[in-house]
């Protein structure tokens, strides 16, 4: 076991090295090439199964199948064929890696009365791998987008991305995919939901008029198409693995661990010196931190220590944390205020968008880039609006163009919604804003509620729309 620890740690600590201040992320990417469909051809196979007829494993499937239907047909086949054979070496790391996160996602499903196949979707997501990025820009175990991901309760800020953190992810992608569930009422629609977005998956239906995934399958795109295949396909390759000689693979563990609070700087590196750790024990307990520090901060935050360190910790915690404390705080801070989108250190002005506008001509006027403009407004395109109001941040000192209207920001815009004489509530819709959006801003508010109450027949919606919530 400790021998599959060390080797867990060290893969993890190999990518951490390949980290840089302006590509943290970029050099953690997955590369799914597993997302387009395999050739046909397997020839020159050396590994050859005891049984890999197309009845067999149907009828394996068969036995396998729980809560989610796992319906066996040729696409399913091809990523069978791709994962046993083209592709070892991810099988290969997904089954070293899920004796690490497997537990923990055991943990969260049963709490939210999932189904425990859906564990098997991390690893067609990122690998098991907690610091996996997409070209998307989705993050993490179980790749969340950044918006998605805050409304789902997962912080993101300079020093913190909760997206990575392995236990706040899991709970997260176990909410989502619970409302999905809810939303469709079908494991199969759900799963494509979590891929494309429930509005894709709805407009796929009413393309078709259909409401079952392989009914619906044309009308998908092309990724969202392929990855209901690849979870049934990566089920039973991972659970038949010996079948496919597929042996002697040493498991990874987490280490067993426990927490404390910190609210002040604090450096893992100079914390594990301190416990007499390597780094890299820390590092994969917290991943969830960009640079390996905690900030100074008016919120606590938890730090997972090897069970082992912690009564040496709490023996001598305040000379411990005050040493770990100190080392590389400048250097860490300019990282972080460095780092592509960074609010860390600058001051937020709010703009008003005016007539002639576009993203472009703003983030220029004002010396940002565009990307970091849509990141800090949670724009998902090009498109703003007369009257928009857009967070800017700017380094201190920096120029600011007396033309436009800027104001300092003083308090967060308040949720746009009124109360008429007789009692029905109202909401006004936002820039950006979609019918699920809204359903998630108030307590047993669905999107099928909202449609009825205001006599919608589609789930378009616009700016500056008054709709009845209640």
């Amino acid at each position: 076991m400790k021998i599959g620890i060390s080797i867990f740690i060290l893969v993890f600590s190999m990518a951490l090295n390949e980290l840089q201040a302006q590509e943290v992320f970029d050099s953690l990417n997955i590369n799914n090439e597993f997302l387009t469909p395999p050739p046909a051809e397997t020839e020159n196979i050396t590994y050859i199964p005891a049984n890999d007829s197309y009845e067999f494993i149907q009828d394996k499937l068969s036995c396998l199948e729980n809560e989610i239907p796992l319906l066996y047909n040729d696409k399913v086949h091809a990523f069978v064929n791709h994962f046993a054979y083209k592709d070892r070496a991810f099988t290969e790391k997904a089954l070293r890696r899920k004796e690490a996160y497997f537990p923990v996602y055991e943990k969260y499903l049963r709490q939210y009365g999932l189904p425990d196949e859906l564990k098997y979707l991390s690893i067609i997501e990122s690998g098991l791998n907690p610091r996996a990025r997409s070209h998307a820009r989705a993050v993490g175990l179980w790749q969340f987008m950044s918006y998605t991901g805050r409304s789902f309760g997962l912080h993101q800020d300079d020093y913190i991305d909760e997206r990575m953190d392995f236990e706040r992810a899991t709970e997260a992608a176990c909410k989502y995919l619970a409302q999905l569930y809810k939303m469709f009422g079908d494991w199969e629609l759900a799963l494509a939901a979590y891929n494309t977005g429930p509005g894709n998956v709805q407009k796929a239906m009413r393309r078709s008029g259909k409401k079952k995934f392989w009914d619906i399958y044309p009308y998908l795109h092309r990724e969202t198409r392929a990855y209901l295949p690849q979870f049934v396909a990566i089920l039973y390759v991972v659970k038949q693995h010996e079948e496919y000689n597929f042996h002697s693979i040493e498991p990874d563990y987490l280490p067993e661990f426990d927490t404390i609070m910190v609210r002040k700087y604090l450096h893992l590196g100079t914390l594990a010196q301190q416990l007499n750790l390597c780094p890299e024990e820390l590092e994969v307990l917290n991943p969830g931190l960009r640079w390996n520090a905690f900030p100074d901060s008016e919120k606590l935050y938890p730090v997972r220590i090897p069970i082992q360190s912690v009564d040496q910790l709490k023996a001598n915690r305040l000379a411990i944390l005050d040493s770990a404390g100190q080392i590389d705080k400048k250097k860490i801070q300019y990282l972080a205020g460095n780092y592509e989108g960074s609010t860390y250190g600058k001051n937020k002005i709010v703009y008003r968008v005016r007539s002639g506008d576009v993203l472009g001509k703003i983030a220029s006027r004002h010396k940002v880039k565009v990307a970091d403009l849509k990141r800090w407004n949670n724009l998902h395109s090009d498109m703003i609006r007369v009257g928009q109001r857009l967070d800017i941040w700017l380094k201190p000192g920096a120029y600011v163009p007396k033309t436009p209207v800027v104001a300092k920001s003083t308090q967060p815009v308040p949720t746009p919604v009124t109360v008429d004489g007789n009692g029905i509530k109202t909401y006004i819709v936002q820039p950006g804003d979609t019918l699920w959006d809204i359903s998630k801003k108030f307590n047993g508010l669905s999107i099928e509620k909202i449609k009825k109450l205001n006599g919608l027949n589609s789930d378009n919606i616009k700016p500056g729309q008054t709709l009845k919530i209640g």
